[in-house]
């Protein structure tokens, strides 16, 4: 339930003028609330001061904590009693019982180890365990270089580096350090029937494009045309300018097409740029369907609006640009780590040109040359 704006002492003072004579619809109107909010109160808190409120709060408080006191006392009494009914609690309490059982006793280690219920292999098995202070260290130089990235991005690049540490012992380090950021709740939205995205069965099957806004420090605005491939994700162009018309965006798609193709198809939205004739005569000379979302509908063109948030974390909101060669110098710079460093869940963890290497005999086969 949301929290009301009032407090409870502002509540009882609407209330107060009530009882003294001021209609309940002028008392709605100035303070902007509905008549249903004003009776609600009323059965709640009419008739008591702001003093009883006061106690009455202080009341709840305290029954809160008795009831939480109770609650963990009956939690320790359930704890000792399964503690004292059993006899050890670890493998290193019962070795050290085994050590005393073989001197005070003369029996085998074979048979202590079995009255205690510990393996043999236990006795002699040293514990061959990375220190906690080298996996914090490679944590932090990874946090250090990727500030955005959460628990699960840097546990499969310590993966992707060699390191075979256990995700549970990376995941308390990474709460023990601080690293951790609260999630930002999603805004609950109604029921939605959106078109299904389908997966690109190849590359060049589909493009997604769509532009980006942001300023530099002297607040001078500027924008991004970002081209995603939606096979592997992997970042094809990002463009930095002030201006980006329907004939500059069809030059630096054909730039990216000049290396590797035109695409069968363009997912984007209804921009101006887009819906512009010039771009729509630019896509039937070069065979390339025209795939527009339904207006109002961000979520139909997910890849690259999932790439932009990304983009947005990392580069755009964590840097203050002086210039438009240095935005679009950081923006190549990611560009490249991005399809070549950064792990992709959708990828199964792997990085955008990875992914693509092991894909591409597979779709060589199916759907000839790239």
């Amino acid at each position: 339930m949301k929290k009301s704006k009032f407090s409870e002492t502002q509540i009882i003072q609407i209330l107060k003028q009530g009882e003294s004579g001021s209609k309940v619809a002028d008392l709605c109107r100035e303070h902007q609330i509905s008549p249903a909010t004003y009776y609600k109160w009323k059965a709640k808190y009419g008739g008591m001061e702001i003093s009883e409120v006061k106690r009455m709060r202080e009341l709840e408080e305290e029954n809160r904590r008795l009831k939480q006191m109770y609650a963990d006392l009956s939690l320790d009494h359930a704890l000792l009693k399964e503690v004292l009914a059993k006899k050890f609690l670890s493998a290193a309490a019962r070795q050290k019982v085994v050590d005393e059982l073989i001197q005070s006793h003369p029996i085998s280690e074979r048979r202590a180890c079995r009255v205690v219920n510990l393996s043999r292999h236990l006795r002699v098995y040293q514990l061959k365990r990375v220190s906690e202070q080298v996996i914090m260290d490679e944590m932090s130089q990874l946090v250090a270089d990727h500030p955005s990235w959460g628990c699960g991005k840097l546990h499969q690049a310590l993966r992707r580096a060699g390191r075979r540490w256990n995700p549970k012992r990376v995941y308390r380090l990474y709460h023990q350090m601080g690293l951790h950021r609260r999630p930002k709740l999603k805004k609950r939205l109604p029921r939605r029937h959106p078109q299904p995205l389908s997966p690109s069965p190849a590359p060049n099957e589909c493009w997604s494009i769509d532009f980006m806004r942001d300023a530099l420090s002297n607040g001078r605005k500027f924008r991004t045309f970002n081209v995603v491939d939606n096979f592997n994700r992997q970042a094809l162009a990002i463009e930095v300018a002030t201006s980006l018309p329907s004939r500059q965006v069809t030059r630096l798609l054909d730039q990216v097409a000049d290396g590797r193709g035109y695409p069968q198809r363009l997912r984007l939205d209804n921009g101006s740029e887009f819906t512009a004739l010039h771009f729509k005569d630019w896509a039937k000379q070069h065979g390339i369907l025209l795939d527009f979302t339904e207006p109002g509908c961000p979520y139909q063109n997910a890849y690259i609006e999932r790439f932009n948030r990304t983009f947005r974390e990392d580069v755009l909101d964590a840097t203050w640009f002086d210039s438009l060669d240095e935005a679009q110098c950081l923006a190549d710079q990611w560009r490249h780590l991005y399809n070549e460093q950064r792990p992709h869940d959708a990828l199964g963890g792997l990085t955008p040109l990875d992914f693509l290497a092991q894909a591409r005999p597979t779709s060589l086969l199916l759907h000839g040359s790239i």
